[in-house]
């Protein structure tokens, strides 16, 4: 039984720490500041479907793109794992947070900037495509769906999270996050570099 969850629970981890739930809840209470209950609603479910079908049609197409570019595997891991370090360097330091796109308060917020980039983003798309290399396209594709689901769930509850662990809990929780990130780009770009140099 855990060897069939094995894939499923290897790709969640890390697309779970890329998505970072926790770190959006500000940043989406700040938005939805003026929103009655209902358009609360549904700038969350817009978020939701958003963020996802960008990730699916990622997940479908990426490797149809870098085929069609003439870029391997192994590029894309060295790449990506470049970029997902260096976007979670610069989440940990103060001043250059996700909130930089909290001015947007259109009608469609849930799509952007909500949906894309702050729940998919560059970091998430990295990931899910390394996922799908590594564990196939099931595994990364449920993973991706749950961890949407927790989005969901998070946004939903937002007060009442933001009540309990208070915005000092929230940025620490995002701190460990981008810690993680950090680490598995780190492991991104070792995979790369055997893939390329060391076979």
């Amino acid at each position: 039984m855990m060897e069939i969850l094995r894939p499923y629970i290897l790709a969640f981890i890390p697309i779970f720490v890329a998505v970072d739930a926790v770190a959006n809840i500000p940043i989406f209470l700040s938005l939805v500041e003026h929103c009655s209950k209902k358009q609360k609603i549904r700038i969350i479910s817009d978020a939701v479907t958003t963020a996802t079908a960008v990730a699916i049609i990622f997940i479908c197409i990426g490797k149809w793109v870098f085929s069609l570019l003439g870029v391997t595997i192994p590029d894309f891991q060295i790449a990506g794992g470049i970029l997902l370090f260096v976007l979670s360097v610069r989440l940990l330091f103060p001043g250059a947070q996700k909130d930089g796109l909290t001015h947007s308060h259109d009608r469609d917020l849930g799509v952007f900037p909500l949906g894309t980039p702050l729940i998919t983003g560059p970091a998430v798309l990295t990931t899910t495509l390394m996922m799908t290399n590594t564990f196939g396209i099931a595994a990364t594709s449920v993973s991706l769906i749950l961890n949407m689901g927790i989005v969901w769930l998070t946004l939903v509850k937002a007060d009442v999270i933001m009540k309990v662990i208070g915005p000092s809990g929230t940025r620490a929780f995002s701190k460990i996050m981008y810690i993680l990130l950090a680490a598995i780009a780190v492991m991104m770009v070792r995979h790369g570099i055997f893939g390329a140099f060391l076979k």
